[in-house]
C-alpha cells in the first residue's frame, strides 16, 4: 500500500475529500455544535453529507478517546458521506467512572467531534458524526450488556490503551490475578471490565441463538486481535468454560494496525474549534496521516473500511511490526528524554539535534535491521517519514503524553528489539541507553531539578526502584515483570549499567554525545 496522506490533501469546491485549508486569523461568531446547527457552520468546515436521522447502530466501541474519533470513527463517517454503510453507525462506551464526563460532553453536541488537522501548510476541520450514540457508564455495565446483545451489533471495538488486557508484563500472558478480573471470574453477571461486559453479551446472544460478533482491538498491540482472544477466553474460562469454548468458536478477532498521532484535548485544542467558529467541547486535533491496516477476518459482516482508504489484508504482522517497532518505539527513544531536558513537545524534541540524531542513530543501527519491508515502502524509507511526522510543529503532541505508561510501553515497543538484537549479534548499546532514560526519568525529577509528576499506572513503585537503581543500576533489571530474563544478559546488563551510571554522573547530555560519537 501507500504510506500516505488520507485525510484529504486535495481540495476545492469539486473536491470529494472537502474543502481547502486555511490559517484562521479572526475569530467567527461561535455556533454550539449539534444536529440542528451544522448548517449554521462556516463554508470552509466540512459537514456529513449524510442525513444522521437515518443511520443505526452496527458497532459498540468502548474506549471513547480522541484516537477512536479521529481514526476507526473517520473511516466510518466518510464511508457514510460516500452513501454506503449507513446501517454501522458507532454507539460509544466506556467502562471507567471518569468516561461518565466524556460521554456528558458528547451527548450535549449529538455525539458529533470536530475533527481538526493540523499541517504546517494550514488547518482544516471536518465535523464527524459516525458516532449516534454513548451509553450510560455503570458500575456493573448492564446498558453496555444488553447493547451489545442487540442483533445489529455485529462488531465491538475497543481502544482500551496497551496495559489495558491484563497481560503479564513479563511473559504477555494472561494475568488471572488481577482483582479486577477475579472479581468478573466471581460476578459474571455484574463484570467491571469491558472484556467481563462482552462476555456477558456474548452469553445472552448464545442463549437467544442471535449468534456472535467480531471482537476488534484498535490499540497498539502486536497481535492486539490475538491478544483480545486470549484476553476474552482466559476471562470466559474462568467462570463458564463451555461459553470460553463457543466464543473461541464462533467469534473473530482480526489483528489490526492504527496510525494517526492524535495529541490530548486542553483548552488550546477548544480555542482552535472557536477559532473555525465551533463551540465544541470535545474536539480532536490530528495530523495530516492515517493508516488502518486490518486484517480481513469477521465473522458477522463488515463496513467496507476498504472504499474509505483502510487497507484489508490477509496478515497483519509485518505491517504493525514495522509500526510499533519504529514509530512507537520511536516515541519511546525521544519522550522521556526530551521530558527529562524541559522539552514540552515532540516536536520541540525533534528539534534538539542530540535527540533527533539519538532517534536516527538508534532506529538505524538497532531496530531497522531487524524489520522487513511492506510492499511500497522499505524501513528506512518508513524512518523518513516518521521523523517527517514527529517534526511537525503545528502538532502539540507533549512528551509527557507519549513517555505516559512506559511500563507497558517499553516492554511492548523496545523490548522486543533488544531481544532480535541479542539474538542475532547485532548492536544494542543504543536501546540498552534507552532503557537507562526510562529508569532516569522514572526517579521523577528533570535535568534542571524541577519534578516530575507520576506519569504510569506504577509510578510509586517504578520511581523507588530508580531512586534505589542511582546506587545499584541492576535493580531496574531486576524488574522481571518488564524485562523477563534481560537482566541476566552480560551484554545487555552492561551496557544498561554503563549508561545509567553516566547519566547519574554526567548528566544526559553529555552522555547522548557520548553514544552519538562513539
Amino acid at each position: 500500500m501507500d504510506f500516505q496522506d488520507t485525510t484529504g490533501r486535495e481540495s476545492g469546491p469539486g473536491s470529494p475529500y472537502g474543502h481547502p485549508k486555511a490559517r484562521h486569523t479572526k475569530m467567527k461568531p461561535l455556533v454550539p455544535l449539534s444536529d440542528s446547527s451544522l448548517g449554521q457552520l462556516a463554508s470552509d468546515i466540512r459537514t456529513p453529507k449524510y442525513d444522521r436521522a437515518n443511520l443505526t447502530a452496527g458497532m459498540v466501541h468502548i474506549g471513547l478517546g480522541n484516537f477512536h474519533r479521529a481514526h476507526q470513527a473517520w473511516y466510518t463517517h466518510r464511508l457514510f458521506d460516500a452513501g454506503k454503510n449507513h446501517d454501522w453507525a458507532i454507539v460509544g462506551a466506556g467502562v471507567r467512572p471518569s468516561d461518565a464526563l466524556q460521554r456528558e460532553k458528547l451527548l450535549a453536541q449529538n455525539c458529533l467531534t470536530t475533527l481538526i488537522e493540523l499541517d504546517p501548510s494550514g488547518t482544516s476541520a471536518e465535523i464527524c458524526g459516525a458516532m449516534i450514540d454513548y451509553l450510560p457508564v455503570e458500575p456493573t455495565n448492564q446498558a453496555l450488556i444488553t447493547c451489545m446483545a442487540r442483533p445489529e451489533i455485529r462488531i465491538v471495538s475497543l481502544t482500551v490503551t496497551e496495559g489495558g488486557y491484563y497481560l503479564d508484563a513479563a511473559t504477555g500472558g494472561f494475568d488471572a490475578g488481577h482483582p479486577e478480573i477475579r472479581h468478573d471470574a466471581e460476578n459474571p453477571a455484574e463484570p467491571r471490565t469491558a472484556f467481563g461486559a462482552m462476555i456477558a453479551a456474548l452469553r445472552l446472544r448464545r442463549e437467544s441463538g442471535t449468534g456472535p460478533f467480531t471482537c476488534m482491538s484498535c490499540d497498539n498491540l502486536q497481535g492486539n486481535g490475538t491478544v483480545l482472544h486470549q484476553t476474552l477466553t482466559s476471562l470466559a474460562r474462568l467462570s463458564d468454560p463451555d461459553l470460553a469454548a463457543w466464543i473461541d468458536q464462533n467469534c473473530s478477532f482480526p489483528d489490526s494496525m492504527v496510525d494517526c498521532i492524535v495529541p490530548a484535548t486542553g483548552p488550546k485544542e477548544i480555542a482552535l474549534a472557536a477559532a473555525f467558529g465551533v463551540a465544541d467541547n470535545a474536539p480532536v486535533t490530528h495530523e495530516n496521516f492515517r493508516q488502518w491496516v486490518i486484517e480481513d477476518n469477521f465473522c458477522a459482516g463488515r463496513p467496507s473500511w476498504d472504499d474509505a482508504g483502510a487497507v484489508l489484508v490477509n496478515d497483519v504482522d509485518l505491517y504493525e511490526t514495522m509500526k510499533i517497532r519504529m514509530l512507537n518505539g520511536g516515541h519511546q527513544i525521544i519522550a522521556g528524554a526530551g521530558d527529562l531536558l524541559g522539552l514540552e513537545t515532540v516536536a520541540q524534541a525533534m528539534a534538539h539535534p542530540q535527540l533527533n540524531a539519538l532517534m536516527r542513530k538508534v532506529e538505524t543501527e538497532e531496530i531497522v535491521p531487524h524489520i522487513a519491508p511492506v510492499p511500497n515502502i522499505t524501513p528506512l524509507a518508513y524512518l523518513d517519514l516518521i521523523t517527517a511526522r514527529f517534526s511537525n510543529s503545528e502538532i502539540f503532541d507533549t512528551t509527557r503524553r507519549v513517555a505516559f505508561d512506559g511500563s507497558s510501553r517499553q516492554p511492548g515497543f523496545i523490548i522486543p528489539s533488544i531481544r532480535d538484537g541479542l539474538q542475532s549479534g547485532a548492536p544494542v548499546e543504543g536501546l540498552a541507553l534507552v532503557s537507562a532514560i526510562w529508569a532516569r526519568y522514572c526517579q521523577g525529577h528533570r535535568e534542571d531539578g524541577s519534578t516530575i509528576a507520576p506519569n504510569d499506572p506504577h509510578w510509586e513503585d517504578l520511581t523507588q526502584t530508580a531512586q534505589e537503581a542511582a546506587d545499584a543500576p541492576m535493580r531496574w533489571l531486576e524488574m522481571s515483570q518488564y524485562y523477563g530474563d534481560l537482566g541476566q544478559n552480560q551484554r545487555f546488563a552492561d551496557a544498561f549499567t554503563q549508561w545509567f551510571e553516566k547519566i547519574q554522573t554526567k548528566g544526559l547530555e553529555d552522555t547522548l554525545e557520548g553514544y552519538l560519537n562513539s
